[in-house]
């Protein structure tokens, strides 16, 4: 891209940040067509979809086939590339991951427990079946297991820490699909996350908190059983993995592109069944930064 179409797709960029601001644009909504759009702003057609490029890239936008570009209704996502990158250049010890995890999800669990509804609950009660269902299958059950933490910080009704799990989840998982065929005692895991499900279900949010803590505390000690690196490293990451994410994997994600519920509203008794999604993509934050408000001084 010339310099001049970046800076012309800045003011694109800019256009459609300020309709979502002023509330003149909202998740759901359809854009104007590009043609209308570019002369609108007085910019080429190709800036406007450099433009909508990057607002698509970030999740802000969604295209339809045939039906055109709408504003994303689904949740915020952040990207986990910046934190591959340090991961990749400097590496993470699986103490850190684990630190990281316990300060984001013991109190996402617990706010879980206060807000949950029906359906949310519904969902992660999905998991807990697929990871039942899977202690055979280390990989699958891996995957139950990271959606089952999406959903519980889904289910806490604040979308920036779901957005934060989110992102720790995704590098989180392109290291522990190296070594969970070493799984030692899937089932133990299994009934831990039961336990964060019922108090969940329960709406106790002190036991969730705490039940949650006590499944990452033995997650941190069975998984430092299984490395091949015994001092804590995590296994070293490549660059193409680090890149690509979750979504070079397979991993998939807890919604749709649309924003839309991974299940239906269903019984919060456990009975649900698993389901598999596509992978959602990873998103720069570097990107989404340009898309904040400016800060108060």
């Amino acid at each position: 891209m010339k310099s001049s179409d970046g800076v012309t797709a800045e003011i694109v960029v800019q256009h459609v940040r300020g309709l979502i601001e002023r509330g003149e644009l909202r998740p759901g909504d359809r854009l104007p067509a590009e043609r209308e759009l570019a002369v609108q702003l007085g910019v080429s057609r190709p800036s406007v979809r450099a433009g909508l490029r990057s607002l698509s890239a970030i999740g802000v936008l969604q295209t339809r086939h045939g039906a055109g570009t709408f504003i994303t209704d689904g949740p915020p996502t952040l990207g986990s590339e910046p934190l591959s990158f340090l991961a990749a250049l400097h590496g993470f010890t699986r103490d850190e991951m684990f630190e990281a995890r316990r300060a984001l999800e013991v109190g996402v669990a617990g706010l879980a427990a206060e807000r949950a509804n029906d359906e949310q609950i519904a969902t992660i009660a999905e998991e807990i079946t697929g990871m039942f269902a899977a202690l055979d299958d280390p990989q699958t059950f891996l995957i139950h297991d990271i959606r089952f933490h999406r959903s519980v910080a889904e289910a806490s009704g604040n979308p920036i820490l779901a957005s934060l799990v989110e992102m720790v989840s995704a590098l989180f998982y392109e290291q522990r699909r190296k070594t969970a065929q070493h799984g030692r005692d899937l089932k133990e895991s299994a009934h831990l996350h039961r336990a964060i499900y019922h108090a969940i279900r329960a709406h106790d949010p002190k036991r969730a908190s705490a039940a949650m803590n006590e499944h990452l505390s033995v997650a941190q000690q069975a998984q430092a059983l299984e490395s091949p690196f015994r001092d804590g490293r995590t296994a070293p990451f490549d660059a193409p993995a680090a890149l690509a994410g979750v979504n070079g994997t397979g991993m998939p994600s807890i919604n749709g592109t649309n924003g839309t519920s991974m299940v239906a509203a269903a019984p919060s008794n456990g009975s649900v069944g698993a389901s598999v999604h596509g992978p959602a993509a990873r998103r720069p934050i570097r990107q989404a930064a340009r898309l904040l408000p400016t800060p108060l001084r």
